[in-house]
Parts: C-alpha cells; structure tokens; sequence
C-alpha cells in the first residue's frame, strides 16, 4: 500500500469545469428531475451539481409520493455548492411551495447567479396540478423577474395566462403574453399540439422572435423531455453560448435524444430520452474564469 508521502505533488490546476446547478425535485425512476439534468449536463460535458427541492417515488407509469425537502435545507444545499465550488448556470425545476420559492429568490440575489433557465413545473402529464396558486403567484413574482429564461409547456403556459392554447396560431400571443408577466425570455413549447410537426417559439423583449420546428418523432418515451430540455440549455450557457445558440442546440441535442430512445423499453409506461446517444468528454475552462 502507498504511503501519502509517497504520491509526487499534484500538478498545478490549470482550468475548471464548466459548472451546472440543477434546483429541482428527484425522479426515483431516472427519468425526469434532478436525475434526468445530472445526465444531460453529464453528455454535454458540464459538471453538474444539486439541491433537492423534493424526493418522489415515481417510475414510469407515474408518481406514487412527494416527500418535500424543508426550506431549511434547500437553503443549505444551495448555500455549500455555491460557496465552495461555484456555479455558471443554474436549472430550475420543481417547487413545491411559496417558501421554497422564497428561499431559490433570496439564493439568486445573495450570490448573484446569473444564466437561470427557469422550468415552470406545474401540471403533471395527467392533467393534474402540482402545485397551488399561491405557489404559481410567488413563482411568477419572484423567479420570473430573475430568470434569463422560462420554459413552460403548453398546459403552463394555459395555467399561467387562465386561458387555453389550442392551435399553433395562438402560440406568439400566448409567449407574448407570458413575456408581460416579467420574464426577459420566454421558450413557449408547443409539442402538446396535434400535427406533424413540433413548433417552439423563442422571444425576447430585446430581439426578433425565433421560429423552432422540426418533424415530430413517433416515441412513447419522453418522460423527462422539459427537465432535459431546460438542463440542456443550463448546459450551454455554462458553457459560453448566447441563449439564441444555447436553445438551438439544446433542442437539437433533446430531439436526438428522443429518436435514439424511441426503441427502447424501460418499464411500463412512458420511459425515458436516451441520455447517453452522444456523450461529450468534460469541457474545461480557464480557471481564472470564475
């Protein structure tokens, strides 16, 4: 066995990962969560980082419980990552309450971050909500203002503005709107609508609208689509793109995803991306960056 003394000096560092906080609930089954972003920031060569909004035990028929993680600790978890390691973007999933919504706000402004890609979740694929309107309200007033982005689906953005999105002539009102509530950049995905084809719309109060479509994939797996999706965009930003650049090649990088695991089955229900259809060795970056 090797004593300490005999291992040489470390060499002196050089550079740092490219670093990715994800602030979200757990997915027991893998695909959605805080385990589908740890794997998207993994494939896109970040080094990826947690704290824990809430525990589920969930799979892929659905979710059988929630277990909420106190705001105590959700602060906690914020405040050691942080403080010690360092983030360059950070992904913002499930929130159960007002005030752990309370605590995500204090955390962006005590410690500045910046690149927050917001993921509203809110309605479950059943239909159900997940979180009640006094959550919504803070979210909106607390997290929107704060977000470089928010992603929501259509069923959020319907909850969002009280009223339904039902063709893809509704959409750039519908994100525009959502612009009004205070967020600087709004990705309004709109794969829950029939057709052929996936339209998103990306817009900003500052730059032309930006029109994303792509034929629709036939897949039963896409459990955890808007977790990675957000975590993949976190991912490029981190890793120095502008957000027009980060959201394209995010989508892309998401759609692949889809295609690679349309043929595989993971339990019962709908399964997960195939996170791993393209893995990218860790990117580094110069150490003095921080």
């Amino acid at each position: 066995m090797q004593h300490p003394a005999d291992h040489p000096a470390p060499a002196a560092a050089t550079a740092r990962y490219a670093r990715v906080l994800s602030i979200a609930g757990s997915d027991s089954g893998g695909g959605a969560g805080i385990q589908a972003d740890l794997k998207t920031f993994a494939a896109l060569g970040c080094y990826g980082m947690t704290a824990l909004t809430a525990l589920t035990a969930q799979n892929t028929l659905g979710v059988q419980g929630i277990h909420a993680v106190p705001p105590a600790f959700l602060r906690l978890q914020i405040a050691s990552v942080v403080e010690d390691i360092g983030v360059d973007a950070v992904k913002i999933g499930m929130l159960h309450d007002p005030a752990v919504v309370e605590v995500v706000a204090e955390a962006i402004d005590r410690y500045r971050l910046g690149r927050v890609v917001l993921d509203p979740v809110m309605v479950a694929t059943s239909g159900d909500r997940l979180i009640a309107p006094a959550t919504v309200e803070r979210l909106v007033q607390l997290l929107f203002p704060r977000a470089s982005l928010v992603t929501p689906n259509l069923d959020e953005a319907a909850l969002l503005l009280g009223r339904r999105i039902d063709d893809a002539g509704a959409l750039e009102a519908a994100a525009r709107d959502l612009l009004d509530l205070g967020a600087p950049a709004v990705l309004l995905k709109g794969g829950h609508l029939p057709g052929a084809e996936c339209v998103d719309l990306l817009v900003r109060r500052d730059a032309p609208l930006l029109r994303l479509a792509s034929p629709r994939i036939a897949s039963r797996n896409v459990h955890g689509t808007g977790c990675t999706l957000s975590s993949a965009i976190a991912a490029q930003l981190a890793l120095g793109l502008d957000l027009d650049a980060a959201v394209r090649q995010a989508r892309a990088w998401v759609l692949a995803a889809i295609a690679a695991g349309a043929a595989v089955r993971t339990g019962h229900g709908h399964g997960p991306l195939d996170h791993g259809h393209a893995p990218r060795a860790s990117q580094r970056l110069p150490l003095a960056d921080t």
